[in-house]
């Protein structure tokens, strides 16, 4: 246990003496940073992932606010780290996400899984690929048939046809294996080594960060290699992780929770930063290679918390501070002002989702950033905190984070010459806290 993880085990006892509001403000008002703080432990590394919080930070108020046994609930749970948490600390973890990849990298995370048949597993996937290749036909043909149109020229444009071939080679011996808890995070595996903070096997730079870019001077290595690689350091992850896992990963919308009226105990997330990071545009590279077509993950994405297209949307009346930004914004730019309108609107339907399913005197945690938008520093920690509040929430602190900016994995440029508005404000985010009243 390091000394954060021993701090925040000393702060569970000292606070519970106290009332839910108390406890929520004793650990707003605390540190929030976790600067050089370890990561990687259990399961936390398996898969890259963009702007995920440390572990700690959702580790804090589940020590603080929670009892073993109870319920915590991310419903944009990303990668499945405050899941991950509440398993480690015996309470019962559920996620939920829209995102195909990050329901897959947390489903892997919670799963019991054997390491040895993995590891047997995965020597097996090795050779049939190896097979494959050495026989070229067979890999010949599943090219041609695998891919539409418009997916092939996705594949041709990112990845070099060696690459390519290797990638099949795995992708065919792992669809071989007779357990689909297997194939799951072998899959996983194959996708850490597409989607990764530097290097990878395509030409992309900084998948990890969502926004990729071509770069033709890269030399891609070898997949296969670095599928073993990689296999060895996921094995080491799935054996820290304790047998008793009480977890539920949930394909679906945090607008629409599969959860019963007042039955969580706590919510801590992070949901998608206003106009800034877009998943699918680094998932793709993964998703495409488990039998996903783009034109259907381009539909898929549309759906996402935030995404800009609008259709017949027309804004309705927010409360009185966010309507005043929108209506700033409008006045440099209309669609976006509607883009961003459309975002309170759908996390106004998340948070009325939150605050039906926490038990009263429950509380909530959002971490979440400001973001730029035509010029408009947008603080989307007051508006939706603001929001919040007519849902029926009480407001009891709003608290400041520093980034660690390299383990967030944000935009990579920050600081140097070149960076976006969005990569320069992105060194610090808020922390909200919201309680359920009890009821009278």
């Amino acid at each position: 246990m390091d000394d954060h993880s021993l701090r925040a085990v000393e702060r569970e006892e000292a606070y519970w003496h106290l009332p839910t509001r108390e406890r929520l403000q004793a650990l707003l008002e605390d540190s929030l940073d976790f600067q050089g703080a370890k990561t990687g432990y259990a399961s936390h590394h398996l898969h890259s992932f963009a702007a995920k919080f440390p572990p700690q930070l959702p580790r804090q108020f589940i020590l603080g606010l929670t009892r073993p046994g109870e319920i915590v609930l991310d419903p944009m749970a990303g990668s499945g780290t405050a899941v991950v948490e509440a398993i480690l600390l015996q309470r019962q973890g559920i996620g939920v996400d829209m995102d195909p990849l990050a329901v897959q990298i947390s489903q892997v995370k919670i799963t019991r899984l054997s390491p040895g048949n993995l590891a047997d597993a995965g020597k097996r996937v090795l050779t049939t690929a190896h097979r494959l290749l050495a026989d070229g036909r067979t890999l010949d043909g599943l090219l041609e048939r695998n891919f539409d149109d418009r997916t092939r020229d996705f594949v041709d444009y990112w990845f070099l046809p060696i690459t390519q071939r290797e990638l099949l080679a795995l992708i065919t011996a792992i669809n071989k294996e007779p357990d689909a808890d297997v194939r799951r995070f072998l899959f996983l595996t194959v996708s850490s080594i597409i989607v990764t903070k530097s290097g990878g096997v395509s030409l992309a730079r900084d998948l990890a960060h969502s926004r990729p870019h071509r770069d033709l001077t890269k030399r891609p290595r070898s997949v296969l290699e670095q599928f073993q690689t990689r296999l060895s350091k996921n094995l080491r992850g799935i054996m820290s992780m304790p047998d008793d896992r009480n977890a539920l990963i949930v394909h679906g919308n945090a607008r629409r929770l599969p959860l019963a009226n007042d039955t969580v105990h706590l919510i801590v997330t992070s949901p998608p930063y206003a106009n800034a990071i877009d998943y699918m545009r680094a998932h793709k590279f993964s998703l495409v290679w488990m039998g996903h077509r783009i034109a259907d993950l381009s539909e898929w994405r549309a759906r996402y918390i935030g995404a800009e297209r609008l259709g017949k949307f027309s804004p309705p009346s927010f409360p009185p501070e966010t309507q005043q930004v929108i209506e700033a914004l409008s006045q440099r730019d209309e669609k976006k002002a509607r883009v961003l309108a459309k975002y309170f609107v759908e996390m106004r339907g998340v948070l009325s989702e939150m605050y039906r399913v926490l038990r009263p005197g429950a509380a909530a945690v959002i971490v979440v950033g400001t973001s730029t938008m035509r010029g408009l520093n947008v603080q989307t920690h007051l508006c939706l905190a603001e929001i919040a509040t007519k849902v029926g929430f009480d407001l009891v602190r709003i608290a400041e984070r520093r980034l660690d900016r390299d383990r967030r994995m944000m935009p990579a440029r920050f600081g140097q010459k070149g960076a976006s508005q969005i990569e320069e404000r992105m060194h610090h985010e808020y922390v909200v806290g919201l309680l359920k009243a009890e009821e009278k």
